[in-house]
């Protein structure tokens, strides 16, 4: 494959990895969100600086970003999970760009606004990819277990959750810090990828582009939210030659979906080999059949 290609691909992984972590939350959860770009960042500068000043190994430098990214997490959902709505949405928000703002101004460790330059080139397209395998397995083995039913219960209704006995605070704050591993990792790939990063790579816009991603691709499924990502992703290299109307037909591409399919591209389904077995149904039967109880 080519470098190009395999750049591309290797970005894809990278953020596959970081909206299934925002899928879970938000999908998942139930809990709207703009300031997941912040546990991103966390977990770029903690690799790169593992790796610059540390000496540590590439792979335990992305655990490390992605275990300190989940740390922070816990800890900003202990008080502000509390919050529900759209209280939670402008916290995140706030929260979001205040990390960035400490990462920029802690000039000591981080250089600030100038970035971190020198980080070894760590992220191939092997390595990304091989981290998406294994960190996709995990997630669908999550969502479909009992942690991933009690998700599912606090985003249906989280006060008949409560009633029934589920503990809805401590399973909201532990998404939120399995969400904020996930898009540490992407970061620390990010940086292995980029070999620089700045704050302003981490902004509010970022976020913006996570949160869509899943409601394009769907919320409540998994493989939506991947499916998503990929055609977003190759949607903004595809038309990179016209770069003065990619981001507008990035745009258009998402208005069109959310008119003609409110719920995102697959819902709440995932891709299944019956959901596939489902569709070449759907198609195989006779026209006549299809159109029973049209008259």
């Amino acid at each position: 494959m080519g470098g190009y290609a395999a750049g591309i691909v290797t970005l894809l992984a990278i953020n596959c990895i970081a909206a299934m972590g925002v899928s879970l939350f938000t999908g998942f959860t139930g809990i709207f969100t703009l300031g997941h770009a912040g546990y991103m960042a966390v977990g770029a500068y903690a690799a790169a600086i593992s790796i610059a000043r540390l000496h540590m190994p590439w792979a335990l430098a992305i655990v490390a970003g992605g275990i300190l990214a989940m740390i922070v997490a816990y800890l900003i959902g202990l008080p502000t999970l509390k919050l529900v709505g759209d209280y939670y949405t402008i916290a995140s928000l706030g929260l979001g760009e205040a990390i960035r703002l400490i990462i920029e101004n802690w000039s000591s460790v981080t250089r600030g606004a100038r970035g971190y330059p020198g980080i070894p080139g760590f992220t191939s397209m092997p390595v990304a990819v091989g981290f998406l395998v294994v960190m996709a397995i995990g997630m669908f083995f999550l969502i479909n277990s009992n942690y991933g039913r009690a998700f599912k219960a606090c985003r249906d209704d989280y006060i008949a959750a409560s009633l029934l006995g589920f503990n809805t605070s401590r399973y909201r704050v532990f998404s939120l810090a399995i969400s904020g591993f996930y898009c540490g990792v992407a970061g620390a790939l990010l940086a292995g990828f980029m070999l620089f990063i700045q704050p302003v790579m981490f902004d509010m816009a970022k976020s913006t582009e996570l949160v869509s991603t899943v409601v394009f691709g769907g919320l409540g499924s998994m493989s939506g939210c991947l499916l998503g990502t990929a055609i977003l992703t190759l949607v903004t290299e595809l038309f990179r030659p016209i770069s003065q109307y990619r981001m507008l037909i990035y745009g258009l591409v998402l208005v069109m979906v959310m008119v003609l399919r409110p719920e995102g591209l697959m819902g709440t389904k995932e891709l299944t080999v019956g959901y596939f077995k489902d569709i070449l149904a759907w198609f195989s039967r006779a026209p006549a059949e299809k159109g029973e109880g049209c008259e």
